[in-house]
C-alpha cells in the first residue's frame, strides 16, 4: 500500500492545521475482498511482531485513539487488534472520571494501566480528554476536580501545564522502553451526521446514539480548534500524531495497522539468543525427556 505518511504523520517538525488535513484520501484497496485479505495480513504480522516483543522484554507499545464521536474508534480497534494474542494487548476504554479517579492527578488514571514490557496498551480515549473536552468544557475543571483555587484562575496556564505534563510523560516512557503512537480520527462534519443519522435509523443501531452525542456536536469548531492545539503542543519524534481521514472506514482501519506494524518493525526486536552453555544444557534436558 502506498501511504502518504508524511501527509498523515505529525513529529513536531511542522505546524498542524486543522483543516487542511483530508478527512478522506483515495481507496487503499481496490474492493471489500481486497481490504479483508490486507487487514488479515496486517494483523497476522502484528501478532507475529508482538510475540517476539514479548521474549524480548524490553519494549512496550502504547496506541492513543482520539476522536469526536461516530468516527470510528471501536470498530477500529477491533480491527486492527482482533487476532493478536489476548495476553499480549491490553484495552482500555476511558469514559467520564470516576470519583476516586478525581481524588487523583489528571495523569494517574492511565499511568497505572500503561502497557508491560512486551504488551501493546490500546487506550481508547486517554488523557487527551483533559484538553480537549476539559478544554472546551472548563468548568468539568473548576466544578469536579478539586483543584486548588489559585491553580483554576489562570485555565490558560493550567493547560499549559498539563501540555508540558503530557510531552514529560510520553518523554519518559520513551526513555523507559514504551513507543507511543497517537491517532486522530479525522472525521468531516457530514460524514459525522450521517452515522448518526444511521444509528437512528437503524434498530439495531439505536443503543449508539445519545442526546449528548447531538449537543457535543454544537461545539465542532471549539473541538477542532482543541484538536489543532493537541497536536502541535505534543506531536513529537518519539510520540508522533497521526491524522487519520477516517470518512472512510476501511482505508482508516489499513493506515492505522500500518503504523503500527511499522513502529513494531523498527524497533529492531530479536528472540533472545541462547549461549553455548545454555545450549549444552537443553540437549541433555532432550535427551531425558527422549528416555522418558
Amino acid at each position: 500500500m502506498n501511504i502518504d505518511w508524511k501527509a498523515i504523520r505529525f513529529d513536531g517538525k511542522e505546524e498542524y492545521r486543522q483543516g487542511k488535513s483530508p478527512t478522506w484520501i483515495d481507496p487503499l484497496y481496490t474492493d471489500k475482498k481486497d481490504y479483508q485479505k490486507k487487514i488479515r495480513k496486517l494483523r497476522s504480522d502484528i501478532d507475529v511482531r508482538q510475540q517476539v516483543m514479548y521474549a524480548h522484554n524490553r519494549y512496550s507499545l502504547l496506541t492513543i485513539f482520539q476522536a469526536l464521536d461516530a468516527a470510528g474508534k471501536d470498530g477500529t480497534i477491533r480491527a486492527v487488534f482482533n487476532g493478536v494474542n489476548p495476553h499480549g494487548v491490553e484495552i482500555t476504554s476511558f469514559k467520564h472520571p470516576t470519583s476516586a479517579e478525581l481524588e487523583h492527578n489528571f495523569l494517574w488514571r492511565t499511568s497505572i494501566v500503561m502497557p508491560k514490557r512486551g504488551n501493546i496498551g490500546v487506550f481508547n480515549r486517554s488523557y487527551y480528554e483533559e484538553v480537549l473536552v476539559c478544554r472546551v468544557h472548563p468548568e468539568l475543571i473548576t466544578e469536579y476536580q478539586k483543584i486548588p483555587g489559585e491553580h483554576t484562575r489562570d485555565l490558560d496556564a493550567l493547560f499549559a501545564s498539563r501540555f508540558e505534563a503530557i510531552r514529560a510523560l510520553e518523554r519518559y516512557s520513551a526513555d523507559n522502553g514504551t513507543v507511543t503512537l497517537k491517532f486522530f480520527l479525522n472525521l468531516s462534519r457530514t460524514e459525522q451526521r450521517n452515522r448518526f443519522l444511521s444509528r437512528i435509523d437503524e434498530p439495531d443501531k439505536n443503543w449508539k446514539f445519545s442526546e449528548a452525542d447531538l449537543k457535543e456536536r454544537g461545539f465542532w469548531d471549539d473541538y477542532q480548534r482543541a484538536f489543532e492545539d493537541m497536536i502541535n503542543e505534543t506531536a513529537t519524534p518519539h510520540a508522533p500524531w497521526f491524522v487519520v481521514p477516517a470518512d472512510d472506514k476501511k482505508n482508516m482501519r489499513l493506515i492505522v495497522a500500518s503504523a503500527v506494524l511499522q513502529a513494531l518493525d523498527e524497533m529492531k526486536m530479536c528472540y533472545p539468543t541462547v549461549s553455548k552453555a545454555r545450549r549444552k544444557e537443553l540437549r541433555e534436558y532432550r535427551k531425558q525427556l527422549l528416555k522418558d
